[in-house]
C-alpha cells in the first residue's frame, strides 16, 4: 500500500505551483527478491515538483516529505517568517541546493535543535542532513533551493551492491561547495515540475549517480568496495531489451526490469551500460525515435499522434527531443526522407 504523499497543497494560498508532478502507474515497483534490504526499496514511484511562495504563503511546520525519491524546487520571494522542521516518513537524507546567494544572517540551519553556523550562502552551495536529526530552516530573505529526498534504503541498496556495507551515518555538512552536486542539480534544474519532464525510469537512473555520489563523500564507510565490471548475460539483455520496448513511455522501474533480471538495481544500470554503452533511459529514448522514424517514413499519421505512439508525453517533448538527436524537426525530415525517395537514380 502507498504512503500518503505530502502535496503542495497544505501551504496556505497563495501559492503558485509549477506543474508538481506526481508520474502515476498501476502499479507499482517492487524489491529484488534475493535483497536482504526492506521490502519498501524502490516501492513508490519518484516524481519532480517546483513550489513558489510569495509574502502571504505559509508553510506547514513540521514539513513532511513524501516516503520516495522526490525532487522538490521550492522558491520565495519574501523569505520564511516563521522556522520550518523537516521530516520524513521513512529513514532519508535531505539534500538541498541553493540556487541564489543569501547575505550574512538571512539563513539559519538547526540539526538536532542545534543551530548550526552559517556563513554567507553563495549559489549552488549544498546541505547534506539526516532525516533523522530533524533538522530546521529559516531564511529572511527570497530564496530558491532545490531539495532532494534520499531514502535511505535506498541508498543502503546502493551500498550493497558497490561492497560497501550497510552505511550506518552519513557526515553531516552545511553549505558545503560539492561540485559534483552542483553539476548533478545544473542538469536536472529545467525539468523540475514539468509535466513533460524526466520519466520514472530517468528519475531512477538520476537517483542511483546522485546517491553513489553521496555514499562515496559523505558515507561513513566500513570498508572499500569492489565494483562488478561486467555485462549483462545474453538472456538478460534480451529481456531487458524487450521489457523496455514494451514500455517506450518510460513508465516502468528500473526496479521492474532488474527484477526480471535477478540483479540488483545498481548492479543492473552498471551493467546494462558496459552492454549496451548507455543508461535505460538514454537507450530507450533511441528506440523512440527510431520508432518515430519508422511512422514517418511509412504512414501519413499526424505528427501529434506519432508522439505518443513513440512514448514522448506530447509534441512538444518528442519535437524539441527528435531535433536534440537527428538536428532538424520530425516534420522536416519527413519532408526530406519523402523527396530522397521520389529523386530519379543516376544513370549508370
Amino acid at each position: 500500500m502507498r504512503r500518503k504523499r505530502w502535496y503542495p497543497s497544505e501551504i496556505r494560498r497563495p501559492v503558485v505551483l509549477s506543474s508538481g508532478v506526481a508520474v502515476k502507474k498501476s502499479h507499482t515497483g517492487e524489491p529484488n527478491r534475493e535483497s536482504a534490504h526492506s521490502p519498501e526499496a524502490w516501492s513508490e514511484d519518484p516524481f519532480t515538483t517546483h513550489i513558489k511562495l510569495d509574502r502571504n504563503s505559509s508553510v506547514p511546520s513540521p514539513f513532511r516529505t513524501a516516503g520516495t525519491f522526490t525532487v522538490t524546487r521550492l522558491e520565495s520571494s519574501a523569505g520564511l517568517r516563521d522556522r520550518i522542521t523537516k521530516l520524513s516518513s521513512v529513514p532519508a537524507l535531505l539534500v538541498s541546493i541553493s540556487l541564489k546567494s543569501l547575505p550574512l544572517h538571512s539563513y539559519q540551519v538547526w540539526v538536532a535543535d542545534k543551530i548550526m553556523p552559517t556563513p554567507i550562502v553563495p549559489p549552488f552551495r549544498s546541505n547534506v542532513i539526516d532525516f533523522d536529526s530533524e533538522p530546521s530552516c529559516w531564511a529572511g530573505k527570497a530564496f530558491d533551493y532545490v531539495h532532494y529526498t534520499v531514502p535511505r534504503v535506498e541508498l543502503d541498496d546502493i551500498a550493497a551492491d558497490l561492497g560497501f556495507g550497510r552505511v550506518r551515518s552519513y557526515r553531516l555538512s552545511v553549505v558545503e561547495d560539492d561540485l559534483v552536486l552542483a553539476q548533478i542539480t545544473r542538469s536536472i534544474l529545467p525539468f523540475i515540475g514539468r509535466r513533460d519532464g524526466p520519466s520514472v525510469l530517468a528519475l531512477d537512473q538520476f537517483s542511483l549517480i546522485l546517491g553513489a555520489h553521496l555514499l562515496q563523500r559523505y558515507g561513513v564507510l566500513q570498508k572499500m568496495g569492489k565494483v562488478s565490471k561486467g555485462g549483462l548475460a545474453p538472456w538478460q539483455k534480451r529481456r531487458a531489451a524487450e521489457l523496455l520496448r514494451e514500455n517506450l513511455d518510460g513508465r516502468i522501474r528500473l526496479t521492474d526490469v532488474a527484477r526480471e533480471c535477478s540483479l540488483s538495481v545498481s548492479h543492473f544500470a552498471r551493467a546494462f551500460k558496459a552492454t549496451f554503452g548507455m543508461a535505460p533511459h538514454r537507450w530507450l529514448i533511441g528506440r523512440r525515435i527510431d520508432r518515430a522514424k519508422e511512422l514517418l517514413r511509412q504512414t501519413t499519421t499526424p505528427i501529434a499522434d506519432i508522439a505518443i505512439q513513440s512514448g514522448f508525453g506530447d509534441q512538444t517533448a518528442f519535437t524539441r527531443t527528435f531535433h536534440q538527436v537527428m538536428g532538424i524537426s520530425p516534420g522536416q525530415w519527413r519532408r526530406y526522407i519523402a523527396a530522397k525517395a521520389i529523386e530519379p537514380e543516376n544513370p549508370a
